[in-house]
């Protein structure tokens, strides 16, 4: 699995990024994890034909003091399908980036 990770963060930190990808109502049903919406026009010809497999997400990690990007693009919808796949390298830098915006918008040096 390839993931981008950002650890060393406190716990401040920890508790504004909480906060705030709860506000942004991301969360998953398991503690911890968040689910990224990728942005149509990023996704792959396969999935955008997928619909019943929309919205197509990435999984991010929060624990005590990292935060895991995995670099797999995941359906909502269904454990096992052919649009489940690794990112492009346009759509990794995208979500790398919007990941760094959010931890400079609250003020999270890294």
């Amino acid at each position: 699995m390839e993931l981008f990770v950002i650890d060393e963060l406190n716990h401040e930190d920890c508790k504004k990024i909480k906060a705030r990808l709860k506000e942004m109502e991301l969360q998953a049903n398991i503690e911890g994890i968040y689910w990224l919406p990728i942005p149509a026009k990023l996704l792959s010809e396969k999935q955008k034909t997928h619909s019943d497999c929309s919205p197509h997400v990435l999984a991010l990690e929060l624990d005590e003091d990292s935060l895991k990007l995995e670099l797999l693009i995941r359906s909502s919808q269904k454990l096992r399908c052919d649009c489940i796949e690794k990112p492009s390298p346009e759509l990794r830098e995208h979500m790398i980036v919007y990941l760094e915006n959010l931890l400079k918008d609250l003020n999270i040096d890294f």
